[in-house]
C-alpha cells in the first residue's frame, strides 16, 4: 500500500477499534452484537457523514480492508472448528444442517430471481441466511462479485432476523415448543436455523446448558458447509456464464475457502494431540482475536461504502426475500428436526 492507502486503512482501523470497544460494553454484549455488526454500523454512519470529505486517494486502504482482510479473517476463522465436532453432533444433525443449507440457498436464489432482485444481493442474502450470517455473506461476496452496498443490505437482513430469533426462540420454547421438541432436538433446531454464531450462543444459553452446547456444535458444523457451498456456487455460475456467452468461462475458485478447510484440519489435529494444553488454548485465543478483528475491519470498510442512497436503490425487495427465508427456517427447520432427529 502507498502512503495514501495507509491513511485510508488507518481510518478504518480506528473505527474498527471503536467497534471492538463498543461491542465489549455490557449493554451491547447483552444484545449479542459482535464487533462485526457494530463495525458495519459505524462504517455506515461514516459513509453518510464524513466519507464525502475523504480524499479519493485513500480508497485503496478501504478496499484493502474489504478484500484482503476479509479473506485472511475467514481463513483464520477455521481455527474455531474441528472435524471432531462433526462426529460429536451425530449424523442426523449433520443431515438436518445439509438440508437446511441446500434448500435455503436454492430457495433464496430462485425467489430472488422471481422478485427481480439483483443476483449478487440474492446470493449473499441467501448465503447469510443459510450458513453463518455476516461471515457467510462476506465469504460469498467474492463469488457473487457484489458491490459494498449490496453486501451491507445482505448483512442487514441477517442482523435483523438473527437478533429477532435470539429473543424469539427462548420465548417459544417456554411457551410450549418444549412439548414438541426435547432438549436435543431444540439444540439441533436452534443451531441449524439461527443466523449468526453469536445469535446461537445467546439463544442457547437462555434455554439451558444442554441446549447451548448442542446448538453451538450444530451451528459450527453448519459453518463448515461454507466451503462446499462456495465451491458449488462458483461452479454453477461459471457454467451459466459459459452457456450464455457460448464461450469457455474460467471458474472463479475461492482459494481462501480451501485454506479455510485446511485450517480446520490443522486445528482438528492440534486439539486431538494437545487438547487442554495451556499453550494451545492461548494460541487459539489469540488467533480468534486476530480473526475477529480482521473481519471487523472488513465489515467497517463495507459499511463505509454504504450510503442511504444505495439502500434506497436496493429497495425493500431484499428484505422481503430475507423474510421468506426466515419463515422457511422457522417452519421448515422445525419439521426437519421433528422428522429426522
Amino acid at each position: 500500500m502507498n502512503s495514501n492507502s495507509v491513511k485510508g486503512f488507518a481510518v478504518i482501523a480506528v473505527m474498527s477499534l471503536m467497534a471492538w470497544y463498543i461491542a465489549g460494553l455490557e449493554a451491547v454484549k447483552a444484545l449479542s452484537f459482535s464487533s462485526l455488526i457494530v463495525g458495519i454500523l459505524l462504517g455506515m454512519v461514516y459513509a453518510n457523514t464524513l466519507r464525502s470529505k475523504q480524499p479519493k486517494e485513500w480508497d485503496g486502504g478501504v478496499k484493502f480492508c474489504s478484500k484482503r482482510m476479509l479473506r485472511l479473517g475467514i481463513i483464520l476463522y477455521g481455527f474455531r472448528l474441528t472435524f471432531q465436532d462433526v462426529i460429536a453432533v451425530g449424523g442426523k444433525a449433520v443431515i438436518v444442517d445439509c438440508i437446511v443449507v441446500a434448500v435455503t440457498l436454492i430457495l433464496g436464489i430462485w425467489l430472488g430471481k422471481k422478485m427481480g432482485i439483483e443476483r449478487e444481493t440474492s446470493i449473499m442474502t441467501s448465503t447469510g441466511s443459510a450458513i453463518c450470517g455476516a461471515a457467510a455473506v462476506l465469504g460469498a461476496e467474492p463469488i457473487a462479485k457484489g458491490k459494498p452496498h449490496q453486501t451491507a443490505v445482505a448483512v442487514s437482513t441477517v442482523v435483523i432476523f438473527g437478533t429477532l430469533s435470539m429473543f424469539l426462540y427462548p420465548i417459544m420454547y417456554r411457551l410450549g415448543l418444549n412439548e414438541f421438541l426435547n432438549t436435543q432436538q431444540m439444540g439441533v433446531y436452534t443451531g441449524a436455523t439461527l443466523h449468526e454464531v453469536a445469535h446461537v450462543v445467546g439463544a442457547g444459553n437462555a434455554m439451558g446448558p444442554e441446549i447451548a452446547t448442542d446448538s453451538l456444535i450444530v451451528k459450527m458444523v453448519r459453518v463448515m458447509l461454507l466451503v462446499p457451498a462456495l465451491l458449488a456456487m462458483s461452479w454453477l455460475f461459471s457454467r451459466k456464464e459459459k452457456n450464455v456467452s457460448n464461450e469457455k468461462t474460467k471458474i472463479n475458485v475461492p482459494w481462501f475457502a480451501f485454506i479455510f478447510l485446511l485450517m480446520i484440519g490443522v486445528n482438528s489435529f492440534l486439539k486431538a494431540e494437545w487438547a487442554g494444553e495451556e499453550w494451545l488454548t492461548q494460541s487459539l485465543h489469540i488467533i480468534e482475536i486476530v480473526s475477529t478483528f480482521m473481519l471487523t475491519l472488513a465489515m467497517t470498510a463495507l459499511g463505509s461504502d454504504t450510503s442511504i442512497e444505495k439502500f434506497k436503490q436496493a429497495g425493500a425487495k431484499p428484505f422481503y426475500l430475507a423474510t421468506a427465508l426466515y419463515v422457511w427456517l422457522l417452519i421448515g427447520g422445525f419439521i426437519l428436526v421433528k422428522i429426522i432427529v
